[in-house]
């Protein structure tokens, strides 16, 4: 079982479930690889991790403009 590459999660309310296990996870809108440590912001809607705080707003204000 590969540990060092990427898992893939489920996300929900507050918490996540790892599917297949990994080290990181990647941000959607960045790219850039977050350890599972540290991941704390996601979309329960899209299924989708992000790095910070910025990278899920812009994500969500992308979102939002398509739904128009």
């Amino acid at each position: 079982m590969d540990t060092q590459g990427e898992a893939e999660l489920v996300y929900g309310d507050g918490e996540f479930r790892i599917v297949r296990r990994g080290a990181f996870v990647t941000c959607k809108v960045t790219g850039r690889k977050i350890p599972l440590s540290e991941l704390k912001y996601w979309s329960v809607a899209l299924q989708e991790p992000y790095a910070d705080a910025e990278a899920s707003l812009k994500r969500h204000l992308e979102v939002a403009g398509t739904e128009k």
